[in-house]
């Protein structure tokens, strides 16, 4: 892996707990994110193009569930991290947007490793 890219074991001082909640929130963001563009790119073409509601219903239905476990994630890892504070806005900013987890995902891990390396 190059060092461009962190990933949850390279943040080694993180205690288990706080691994854990950033594994947490990696995951169910990863999870929303694939949600939403299901939403965006298949359900919602299936609607309005091909007269399909039941893609919206189920994947909508779905994807709502996961937004509401995203955020409720998002403020547990940040108390338990300890992360900047400008993690909640972003997070759920991030959640409203197409590829916003993924990206609010990348930032937050290149950020915690930068703190990381200084506390180091």
């Amino acid at each position: 892996m190059s060092q461009a890219q962190p990933t949850i074991e390279k943040i080694h001082s993180l205690r288990k707990k706080q691994r854990t909640a950033l594994k947490s929130l990696t995951i169910i963001g990863y999870l929303e994110g694939t949600s939403f563009l299901l939403l965006l790119c298949i359900a919602m073409p299936l609607k309005y193009m091909m007269d399909i509601p039941e893609g919206v219903k189920y994947i909508g239905m779905a994807h709502g569930i996961l937004f509401i476990a995203y955020v409720i994630i998002l403020i547990g890892s940040v108390i338990k991290i300890k992360m900047p504070l400008w993690a909640i806005p972003a997070g759920v900013l991030g959640s409203l947007l197409p590829f916003g987890p993924f990206i609010f995902d990348h930032l937050l891990k290149n950020n915690l490793q930068k703190s990381v390396s200084k506390e180091v």
